[in-house]
């Protein structure tokens, strides 16, 4: 299903979003402002062709996008 290319820095956010991370959070952690969190969000929904979040995690989960714990 998947043909997007996912850049490293938008799987960290997937990553974090799926663990239920908040922006700020995300942006904490990554060391990056909440304007570029917002934009990984914005291009990851356009990549994958989902609606939300819910959408977000159910493809990552689906395609087991995240790294293994």
């Amino acid at each position: 299903m998947l043909s997007p290319k996912i850049s490293r820095r938008e799987k960290d956010v997937l990553e974090l979003i799926v663990k239920e991370y908040t922006t700020q959070e995300i942006a904490d952690t990554l060391f990056i402002s909440l304007k570029t969190v917002q934009s990984h969000r914005r291009s990851l929904l356009t990549k994958l062709n989902v609606r939300n979040t819910a959408g977000l995690v159910r493809v990552a989960v689906e395609n087991q996008l995240m790294k293994p714990a």
